[in-house]
């Protein structure tokens, strides 16, 4: 995977950590829109803060690209930060009981990919979006103030119509 993509734009999704069920939630409303993001000219890579090995169901369960980066450089690179707010907003809650909800007695279900579980790793991540042009030029990123703050499909499909507006003569 070549970051920035060679056209079009990138989307870095920094999602938590990979049993995440507010982060499944959101990545299968991206993976169920994929087709149109894909047709707007967006490649998605998502970042996750656990091991190679525990992706492996997403991985599988999603059209893009997903990438372990448990030692959290490039969450550092771009500045993506953990903080108790992550879980303490009301917002995260109601978000985390809905994911939790979708899976209740469906631990098997490969659609789930291991929701639920935890990794090891910190449950107190921030969730991140940043917009890249091919020239590697940051043109916008949106830094999640708790654990449901993040783009929606549409938010980004609005972004890139923005981006791509600035191109125009």
């Amino acid at each position: 995977m070549t970051v920035p993509a060679a056209a079009g734009v990138t989307h870095l999704q920094f999602r938590r950590f990979a049993g995440c069920p507010i982060c499944h939630l959101h990545l299968r409303s991206f993976a169920t829109r994929h087709e149109e993001i894909s047709a707007a000219g967006i490649t998605e890579v998502v970042f996750f803060h656990s091991a190679a090995s525990a992706l492996q169901g997403y991985q599988a369960l999603l059209p893009f690209a997903v990438v372990a980066d448990p030692d959290r450089k490039v969450y550092r690179e771009f500045g993506v930060d953990a903080h108790l707010r992550a879980v303490a907003h009301p917002r995260a809650l109601l978000a985390a009981f809905r994911g939790y909800a979708k899976i209740v007695g469906r631990h098997d279900d490969p659609d789930n990919a291991g929701v639920g579980g935890g990794d090891g790793s910190t449950h107190l991540s921030l969730p991140a979006d940043v917009l890249i042009v091919p020239d590697g030029a940051v043109v916008t990123v949106h830094y999640g103030r708790h654990a449901d703050d993040q783009w929606t499909v549409d938010d980004l499909l609005d972004l890139n119509r923005g981006v791509a507006g600035k191109d125009s003569p």
